[in-house]
C-alpha cells in the first residue's frame, strides 16, 4: 500500500485553490521534507559500516591496543558477544585491557574466543589482563609488580613480556588513580593527582632498574591528560627525559577532541609509551597511533558503544620491527634475500633459500605504502620484479611467512 506525505502535491481538482500564499506553503514544505531526506540518507552513510570494515593489524607490524572495557562484562552476556567480536575485528597482536570486574566470565569469554589466549588478573577489584594471538607472538611471562604501593597504585601494574618476529618486548598495563581538581598539590599525598605523579615516578625508576635497555611499551588508561602544564601534569617524570621516553599518542591528545579516547567528558586518557630502543621503529613510515573509534562502526553510535561494551574507546599502535639494513632474524626461516641488480631501473631478480612454507613478499614505498605485494610457494627461491613504473628511491623489502617476518632488505630505484 502506497502512503503519501501530507501537503507534498497541490490540490486536486474540484478543490479550492487559495493562490500564491498555498503555492508557496507547499514549496516550503518540500524544501523541509527534501532536508529531512538528506538527513536521513546522510546518517545512513556514517553507519553503514559494520565491524566487519573495522581494519586495524596488518601482516608485518606489531599491533598492539589498550583498552579500558569498564566494569566487564557491564551488560552481562551482550557485552560478552560484543567485545568477542570486536576482538576479532580489530586483529590486534596483544590487547592489553583494564577494568575486569568479573574474573570469571573473562575467562569464560576467552575460552570461547577461538585462536585467541590471555590471563588476567583476580584480585577482585577492577582487574587488569591480556589478550593476544599465539599465532603471532610467543608470551614468556606476566607478573604484577610494586606490591606494597597501594597509595600510587591501587592496581598493581601487570607486566607481559612477549616476543614478536624474533624481537623481545617488556608491556607493562597500569590503570592509574583516577579523578582530582586538575591541580598537582605535592603536599597532599592523597590528592589524586599527586598518586598519579607518584605512580609514574615509581614506574621509571622500575623500568631504569629493571629494563634499561629492553624494548618496553608502557600502556594503559593512565587517567590524566598528557597535554597539562609541566607544574600540573603528572607524567612529568617522563617528559623530563625526551631520550629516553615516548608518548607515541601526544598527537592524539593534541588533535581533535573527536578522536580521543574517552569522549564522555571529552579528554585523552589511554596512553601508550615507548621506551628509546623504539623510537626508530615508530619513525618507520609504516608505523601508526591511533584511536579506534569502534562506534563509527555501530547503527546507533557511541551511544550503542558506550551503553553495552564501554565508555572508554581503544587505542591501537602498529610498530614496524627495524632491523638493520638486513633485517634477518636469528631464529628465522630463510638467511637473507638478495636483490639484483641494486640499484635498479628496470627489472630485479630476488633470489632466496627454498621456502619451507608459502609466505609473501611486500614492497613498501619510501612513505611506507605497499605497492606490490607477491605471494610465495613452498619450495620457492626465486621472483621477477617489474619496477620500470616506480619513482626512484628506496623502497623496503619485508618477507613474511604466518604474520612473521622473516627477512628484509632495501631496493634501490633509480631513473
Amino acid at each position: 500500500m502506497k502512503k503519501y506525505l501530507i501537503g507534498l502535491f497541490p490540490p486536486k481538482a474540484g478543490q479550492a485553490y487559495n493562490g500564491p500564499g498555498q503555492a508557496v506553503a507547499i514549496f516550503n514544505q518540500m524544501k523541509k521534507m527534501l532536508a529531512l531526506l538528506s538527513a536521513i540518507i546522510f546518517t545512513a552513510n556514517i553507519y553503514a559500516q559494520n565491524l566487519d570494515d573495522l581494519d586495524f593489524g596488518t601482516d608485518s607490524t606489531l599491533d598492539i591496543v589498550t583498552w579500558n572495557i569498564e566494569w566487564f562484562p557491564k551488560e552481562g552476556n551482550t557485552t560478552v558477544e560484543y567485545v568477542k567480536e570486536i576482538i576479532q575485528a580489530m586483529e590486534a597482536d596483544v590487547i592489553a585491557v583494564q577494568e575486569i570486574d568479573e574474573y570469571d566470565e573473562f575467562v569464560e569469554m576467552l575460552d570461547e574466543l577461538e585462536g585467541w589466549e590471555g590471563i588476567a588478573t583476580n584480585t577482585g577489584y577492577l582487574n587488569l589482563g591480556y589478550i593476544y594471538n599465539p599465532e603471532f607472538v610467543q608470551m614468556n611471562s606476566i607478573y604484577q609488580i610494586l606490591p606494597g604501593n597501594s597509595r600510587e597504585l591501587p592496581r598493581k601494574p601487570l607486566i607481559l613480556e612477549i616476543t614478536f618476529m624474533g624481537q623481545d618486548y617488556v608491556l607493562i598495563n597500569n590503570h592509574l588513580k583516577c579523578c582530582g581538581d586538575g591541580y598537582l598539590d605535592l603536599d597532599d599525598p592523597w590528592d589524586e593527582e599527586t598518586r598519579r605523579y607518584d605512580a609514574c615516578v615509581l614506574m621509571d625508576n622500575y623500568i631504569r632498574e629493571n629494563f634499561d635497555e629492553e624494548n618496553v611499551i608502557l600502556l594503559g588508561d593512565l587517567n590524566d591528560v598528557l597535554t597539562d602544564s609541566e607544574s600540573n601534569n603528572v607524567f612529568q617524570v617522563f617528559f623530563n627525559d625526551p631520550s629516553g621516553y615516548n608518548f607515541v599518542d601526544m598527537a592524539i591528545a593534541e588533535g581533535a577532541s573527536s578522536d580521543w579516547s574517552y569522549p564522555s567528558w571529552p579528554s585523552h586518557l589511554d596512553h601508550i609509551m615507548i621506551s628509546n630502543e623504539l623510537f626508530d621503529d615508530f619513525e618507520d613510515p609504516a608505523s601508526e597511533i591511533l584511536t579506534l573509534r569502534i562506534d563509527d562502526y555501530l547503527d546507533n553510535g557511541f551511544w550503542e558503544y558506550e551503553e553495552n561494551v564501554s565508555d572508554h574507546r581503544p587505542v591501537g599502535l602498529k610498530l614496524m620491527p627495524q632491523q638493520g639494513s638486513s633485517g634477518i632474524f636469528e631464529n628465522g626461516m630463510i638467511s637473507e634475500v638478495n636483490i639484483a641488480p641494486n640499484p635498479c631501473d628496470n627489472v630485479a631478480t630476488f633470489t632466496f633459500p627454498a621456502l619451507d612454507s608459502p609466505a609473501k613478499i611486500d614492497i613498501r614505498n619510501p612513505e611506507g605504502r605497499v605497492v606490490k605485494t607477491f605471494q610465495l610457494r613452498q619450495g620457492q627461491q626465486t621472483i621477477q620484479v617489474v619496477v620500470s613504473d616506480f619513482s626512484s628511491g628506496i623502497y623496503h623489502v619485508n618477507m613474511i611467512s604466518a604474520k612473521r617476518m622473516i627477512a628484509t632488505n632495501k631496493l634501490v630505484v633509480v631513473r
